[in-house]
């Protein structure tokens, strides 16, 4: 909630001007003047507004968490509670003396500290001998000290005795980006508490009520654009508004938002992604071409991508739209299918190339070429995936071969069954929908499917329908069997959007066992003799001898 009548540009001289005629930013003119402002942080709120209302108000607070996302305003606003004419009360007046000055950073009973620049041992001796004078007409002397975790250790021992035994009208209040840099001794002195990072939809309707409140129109995604760009960091958010406000001051545009801070729009990164999934070098060079003409970081790029694949990555492990953290909840469904094509494998080798390019890009200066590279590299991922093809092989006993290459053949060619045939199936009784060459419709089906799951589906033996909507794939290879049946559901919706109705899919192992003949009986008595004589040979060659001899150990010959 935004006080109108306080922060409003209303209330400015016409040109915004404030405070001695000095212009304010919006991060410092909508800044919180009470609990019931503080956007994001309930359990900060519910928990020093009873501290207040039962009277076990501390000596020392811990405030921690990421920049932006209210530590400061919420010791200044504590402060308020604590010294207000009325208080101590969880409603300051915002009016008094006591409160006007907290606000302004002027109060002289409330010191707001910078401990990045008064980091040393005599600023805290000076501390600790004005801490023992009374406040000049507050009941409390209150002492906050910003980025505490950059005192250094003689500083935090100097602050020991005084923290832990206080005079009673003084309280602290530290803020902090990085409380592991905190002495423990510090720490147990003090009550923590942790400052989340706020949420996207909560960031955006404060920023929509600032534009309102500035008589400035936006378009539709302008605040969730922000939003998420400034990472739950509500400060960032705002001072992303205000660049935003002197670069349109009427009217805000998606597009005047990606000139800015030089990102790309959804449908360029979409775009992208469509050359990826469909490995087409091409495209992705014509589009990096065209987010370079317009501006476009390609850091930046590398960042939305990462949130990009991040997203693809909830929806295809089972995610809903409330778990979309850089994409907007009305393109669940577009995402999703993009996820599906992708695959979680690929998915997530992509991740670990863009962060390393993110990572890579920090110490160069060609950001275009490692972008190209990165891209080009995830685009031929799908041959990549074949490494976990031979890793099940291995495991499971088979020899190790890799899968034909996954390039969408136009015609995969069905073998009959080895064993038995498929049982004949009454066309008549079928659904309408299913023809009697139901092989012939399943080839079509797997020839559609990319990847390593299309090469899977066309290594069924045989196929047969069974009523009311069944669909039998045969295998004799045991891991195109297994493979298909962990994509099941995406083999059933291919199939169900192919014959234009619900069907289910069953799998089957045939296991093939070639005939024995007297040739093979003579095959393998000669087999064990050659075996035998290979033993012999070795246990009578002297580099083996001398082997066993040195490591004390014994040549065996080992059973199949």
């Amino acid at each position: 909630m935004i006080d109108e009548n306080a922060e409003s540009a209303a209330d400015l001289d016409g040109t915004g001007a404030k405070y001695g005629g000095q212009y304010q930013v919006v991060a410092r003119r909508y800044r919180p003047k009470g609990f019931e402002e503080l956007v994001g942080q309930p359990h900060i709120v519910h928990a020093l507004s009873n501290a207040l209302t039962t009277g076990r108000v501390g000596h020392a607070y811990l405030f921690t968490g990421a920049r932006g996302v209210g530590k400061t305003s919420t010791a200044r606003i504590f402060a308020k509670t604590l010294n207000c004419v009325h208080g101590p009360t969880i409603t300051p007046c915002g009016e008094c003396d006591s409160c006007v000055s907290i606000s302004t950073g002027e109060d002289i009973d409330v010191l707001e500290i910078d401990a990045a620049s008064n980091r040393g041992i005599e600023e805290i001796r000076q501390l600790r001998q004005n801490a023992s004078i009374r406040p000049s007409r507050s009941r409390n002397k209150i002492y906050i000290l910003d980025e505490v975790h950059m005192l250094t250790k003689e500083a935090f021992n100097a602050l020991l005795k005084i923290l832990e035994e206080p005079p009673e009208h003084i309280k602290f209040i530290f803020c902090t980006t990085e409380p592991g840099k905190i002495p423990i001794t510090i720490l147990s002195r003090c009550q923590r508490f942790d400052f989340a990072g706020i949420e996207t939809g909560q960031i955006t309707e404060r920023l929509a009520g600032i534009a309102q409140n500035e008589k400035v129109t936006a378009d539709e995604g302008v605040f969730e654009t922000l939003a998420r760009r400034a990472g739950g960091s509500m400060r960032d958010a705002q001072s992303l508004l205000e660049q935003l406000l002197s670069f349109a001051p009427e009217h805000i545009t998606l597009n005047n938002v990606n000139e800015m801070l030089g990102t790309a729009n959804d449908q360029l990164l979409f775009r992208l992604m469509d050359g990826v999934v469909e490995c087409k070098p091409d495209i992705l060079f014509a589009e990096l071409e065209a987010a370079a003409s317009q501006g476009v970081d390609f850091a930046v790029l590398v960042e939305q991508m990462l949130g990009l694949l991040r997203d693809f990555l909830v929806t295809v492990s089972g995610g809903n739209e409330k778990l979309l953290l850089f994409c907007q909840p009305q393109q669940f469904n577009e995402i999703k299918a993009k996820a599906a094509e992708f695959g979680i494998h690929r998915i997530l080798a992509a991740l670990q190339i863009l962060d390393h390019t993110h990572t890579r890009m920090l110490r160069s200066t060609q950001t275009r070429i490692l972008t190209e590279l990165a891209l080009v590299r995830i685009a031929h991922l799908e041959h990549f995936q074949q490494i976990a093809v031979l890793l099940d092989q291995l495991r499971s006993g088979q020899g190790a071969a890799l899968p034909a290459p996954s390039v969408r053949p136009v015609h995969r060619e069905i073998k009959p069954p080895r064993v038995e045939s498929a049982p004949p199936v009454n066309v008549a009784e079928c659904p309408a929908a299913i023809p009697a060459g139901h092989a012939a419709t399943w080839a079509e089906v797997a020839d559609g499917i990319p990847g390593m799951l299309g090469t899977a589906a066309g290594q069924s033996t045989a196929v047969r329908f069974e009523e009311p909507n069944i669909f039998v794939l045969v295998f004799s290879n045991k891991l195109a069997k297994e493979t298909c049946e962990r994509e099941s559901p995406r083999l059933q919706g291919a199939l169900s959007q192919k014959l234009g109705q619900s069907m289910k899919v069953r799998f089957e192992l045939t296991i093939v066992e070639k005939p024995k003949s007297a040739a093979d009986s003579g095959s393998r008595i000669n087999s064990a003799k050659e075996e035998r004589d290979r033993f012999i040979a070795a246990t009578d060659n002297p580099l083996v001898k001398k082997v066993q001899e040195v490591f004390g150990v014994k040549l065996q010959k080992v059973e199949n």
